[in-house]
């Protein structure tokens, strides 16, 4: 019999996170709270780009920007946020998405799957993904509940089970 194997990902479903944006700007510009601050969120170049006329109210964008994020399912670990900037007389705060597993986090997960996983399970990197790879399936079942139950500091997929 074959070995069955999945990859270990980290990317984020941009269509996903555009939706997410668009109803926090929505909110932001029917919510009584923001109106009159110049208060926005929009894309600008691959990041996203928070703004309005004082600390908390950017800090507010942001938190707003995060619940639609979990909303839509997307793990707030994927999404790195900077502190808030004075640019004028607003604040901003830019925001990127980390998408793909470093070298590094990587190591880190085969490290933790060979410590502590199943025996004859086979982890290999590939490029900023992971392959994960047995002959027994509820061995890579364990893998995956391993895995979830592990607190990394980036997001994790699993993808391509067979």
């Amino acid at each position: 019999m074959a070995d069955s194997s999945f990859d270990i990902v980290s990317k984020v479903e941009r269509q996903e996170v555009d939706n997410a944006l668009n109803q926090a700007a929505k909110e932001i510009s029917t919510r009584y709270d923001f109106k009159g601050v110049g208060a926005s969120i929009a894309w600008s170049g691959d990041k996203i780009e928070m703004r309005a006329n004082g600390e908390e109210r950017v800090k507010a964008v942001l938190d707003i920007f995060q619940s639609k994020l979990i909303k839509r399912g997307i793990s707030l670990k994927a999404l790195e946020a900077g502190e808030p900037q004075l640019s004028g007389k607003e604040y901003k705060i830019f925001a990127s998405l980390q998408e793909g597993i470093s070298q590094e986090n990587a190591k880190k997960v085969a490290k933790i799957i060979r410590d502590e996983g199943p025996k004859g399970v086979k982890a290999q990197v590939q490029g900023d993904e992971l392959r994960v790879s047995s002959k027994s399936r509820d061995d890579l079942q364990a893998v995956i509940a391993l895995l979830k139950g592990k607190d990394l500091d980036f997001a994790l997929q699993f993808v391509n089970y067979r």
